[in-house]
């Protein structure tokens, strides 16, 4: 019979997530700017890998929003906007307040440590109204709640959506399109509500930091 000369289906999903991988960190670190042309050949150089696991992981990297793509016109880093970094946040929100739910009351108690820690990190950024950094405290610390939440499908949810959304956030006037004012007090509510291991308090404090109505703890 004729010898496949195609990889396998396995060995081309593995070299697609590690294609994806790396041009997501570069993105999310910055190395590829907002607007950058993605050329394939220049792609192919950099990675060492054939056209084909390219543009399936840029094609995930377009559902994810970190890649906008035009056929034959372009292919670029995705540019936040404005009039979407709302609808983001509080997409967020709906994400990551299930999650703190989920995780409050079966936090390890090493954890939970790490989780406070945290969120004294984004109190700081908030107090310094540095936007950049608040947003990948914040990830960071919603991320440990998606972790500890004990509900696979929700940490899936969240790994294939939350790099997109909190990329729309990256703005430069990012304190002025938020509600910055009342964030100290959120974060100090899901602070509490963490330590007390209230869920339903925890959950709220959550998503008030992200912007959904009526989503204020109560006393």
């Amino acid at each position: 019979m004729p010898i496949p000369t195609s990889p396998p289906a396995a060995e081309r999903q593995l070299l697609r997530d590690t294609v994806r991988t790396r041009i997501r960190d570069a993105i999310v670190d910055g190395t590829l700017e907002p607007g950058e042309r993605l050329h394939d050949d220049e792609l192919i150089t950099w990675l060492q890998v054939s056209r084909t696991p390219i543009r399936e992981a840029l094609g995930d990297l377009v559902r994810a929003g970190l890649v906008e793509m035009a056929p034959n016109r372009y292919t670029r880093v995705a540019t936040p906007r404005a009039d979407e970094a709302v609808e983001a946040v509080q997409t967020l929100g709906v994400l990551y307040g299930g999650a703190v739910r989920l995780a409050v009351p079966r936090l390890p108690e090493p954890v939970l440590r790490q989780v406070v820690a945290a969120i004294d990190v984004c109190l700081a950024d908030v107090a310094g109204e540095d936007g950049p950094a608040l947003n990948a405290h914040t990830v960071a610390l919603f991320d440990t709640y998606v972790e500890h939440c004990g509900n696979g499908s929700l940490r899936k949810v969240c790994r294939d959506v939350t790099d997109g959304l909190a990329y729309k956030l990256r703005l430069p006037n990012i304190v002025q399109v938020l509600a910055w004012g009342g964030m100290s007090e959120q974060f100090a509510a899901l602070r509490e509500a963490t330590i007390a291991r209230d869920p339903i308090a925890a959950e709220l404090a959550a998503e008030a930091l992200h912007e959904l109505p009526g989503a204020r703890p109560t006393a």
